[in-house]
């Protein structure tokens, strides 16, 4: 696996919260058609062939985790780790 960049670090975690391309453009400011390259370098560094594969190797990683019992938007929680 290549090393992610900070912007597909933070795409990735933005998909792991449910967000769809367009949302996460207007998010980051950016056109839908960046987020959707940037999505796909995700998919090819992550070595997975869709975005479901994505979320799960984001968690196996530990760029997000489950939230505890308690109710969260999404059910995730964001940790943002660049290091």
């Amino acid at each position: 696996m290549q090393a992610l960049t900070e912007r597909e670090r933070e795409i990735l975690t933005m998909m792991a919260c449910g967000m769809r391309n367009d949302e996460i453009a207007g998010r980051l400011f950016l056109s839908v058609a960046t987020v959707k390259t940037h999505v796909a370098r995700v998919l090819r560094k992550l070595g997975v062939r869709d975005r479901t594969q994505a979320v799960v190797a984001a968690f196996d990683l530990g760029i997000v985790r489950p939230r505890g019992p308690q109710p969260a938007a999404r059910g995730v929680e964001l940790i943002i780790d660049w290091g």
